[in-house]
């Protein structure tokens, strides 16, 4: 199946989505989790600014749950450029237990996507999936974000380890797959190079940033990726970041979910 994934860290509501009956929409990617210590020195967990149990975000749940009931699979999103692993690692047991109270308490969180830009040791990497595979089973999704250069070659992306070491690993065989950052370099030769290195193709995900496409240039997102879709029978999907802007229409945000569809499964998107 190939893959259609929102992140969503602008909680600009999901009606969009919700409004249709069977929405194309795989996965939405809440967006995202930190750790760290308040005033009084007690650790915390937030969803960007905020405790993930704030009242501000009764709405944003219940509109998860919702798309959950429609078939969308809901995960977290923890780390990003704001960080979150070296406060994690700081005091483990503390942090962990407050990231599993929230996938237990919102039972329709069903994975999580470690995107890791600060330096992380590889055996600390393994450590989380290790654990994350022991709390919540084989059928929990687990997925990272590399930058598309740290598939295509093996060099220390921004998490200062290597993916491929990580990748033949058996932790890394438990990693479902790979939301690979192409922002700037949303082509077909780069996920091809990703291919050529090693990697499944049904493991890649190709995600675009918003903010590099508008109305007008769109139709060469579509173009790469249809020529993607038609050599590779498995394509791994799209992900955009994020939701609220979405190309190439900022007031219908499912737009982009179903001209990627449309796209991806060789019908006509003009």
């Amino acid at each position: 199946m190939k893959r259609i994934i929102y992140y969503y860290q602008t909680f600009c509501g999901l009606q969009n989505i919700l409004k249709y009956e069977n929405p194309v929409v795989t996965h939405i990617i809440v967006s995202s989790i930190h750790f760290g210590i308040n005033a009084d020195v007690t650790p915390y967990i937030h969803l960007n600014n905020y405790s993930p149990f704030d009242n501000k975000f009764n709405k944003l749940w219940e509109e998860l749950r919702q798309a959950h009931t429609k078939g969308i699979k809901i995960m977290l999103m923890m780390g990003g450029a704001g960080g979150a692993y070296k406060t994690l690692l700081s005091n483990f047991d503390i942090y962990y237990t407050m990231l599993k109270n929230i996938i237990n308490k919102y039972d329709f969180i069903c994975g999580i996507d470690l995107d890791i830009e600060e330096n992380v040791k590889l055996d600390n990497v393994k450590m989380i999936i290790n654990k994350l595979d022991k709390d919540f089973g084989k059928d929990f999704i687990i997925t990272m974000a590399p930058v598309s250069s740290s598939l295509s070659n093996d060099h220390s992306g921004m998490g200062g380890f290597i993916y491929k070491k990580l990748f033949q690993s058996n932790e890394g065989m438990r990693i479902n797959w790979f939301n690979g950052q192409f922002y700037g370099s949303y082509t077909f030769d780069i996920f091809n190079n990703i291919i050529n290195n090693g990697y499944p193709a049904n493991k890649v995900v190709m995600g675009m940033l918003s903010g590099n496409y508008d109305k007008n240039n769109f139709k060469n997102a579509l173009m790469e990726i249809k020529k993607i879709s038609d050599k590779y029978n498995n394509f791994g999907g799209v992900f955009n970041w994020e939701y609220c802007d979405s190309p190439p229409n900022t007031n219908n945000h499912y737009e982009w979910a179903n001209l990627m569809y449309l796209t991806m499964n060789s019908k006509s998107y003009s």
